[in-house]
């Protein structure tokens, strides 16, 4: 497939659609958990559970875009950038962040502020700061 320079507003619209359904999917299991299960063994299996869903979101969220075009993306650490670096190391690095030496990363100016080396596990909250800095960064530069 050849790289897309832009994305229509519907698409990405779409896009955040399917996202916030799989959200409010995982609330609403969280809610009936709640009723039901201690809360000692309900923070055990949130905790295992929100990093593999939110991991895996993250892997959602830039293969809806992963034929955008790497020129207009930029190198400057930005959330596309930094996305890339996530789901690539989710994928490849045992989730574990790792470098990738054509993106100037500071985890100081990034979304997650996770450093290289650390270990990927997505919260609700952090995946939701990403997917709106990600979406408005596509919807900035892939018009």
């Amino acid at each position: 497939m050849l790289a897309i320079s832009s994305y229509p507003a519907t698409y990405v619209e779409a896009c955040r659609a399917r996202l916030a359904a799989q959200l409010s999917s995982y609330l609403d299991m969280m809610t009936i958990a709640a009723s039901t299960i201690s809360s000692r063994d309900l923070v055990a299996a949130v905790g295992v559970f929100e990093a593999a869903l939110f991991n895996n979101l993250v892997l959602a969220l830039d293969h809806h875009f992963v034929h955008r075009l790497r020129a207009v993306e930029r190198t400057d650490g930005n959330p596309l950038n930094e996305v890339r670096m996530l789901a690539n190391s989710i994928m490849a690095n045992a989730g574990v962040l790792q470098a990738d030496r054509t993106i100037r990363y500071d985890p100081a100016r990034s979304v997650t502020g996770l450093a290289v080396g650390d270990t990927i596990r997505m919260s609700m909250q952090t995946f939701e700061r990403l997917r709106d800095a990600f979406l408005a960064e596509i919807l900035a530069k892939y018009p």
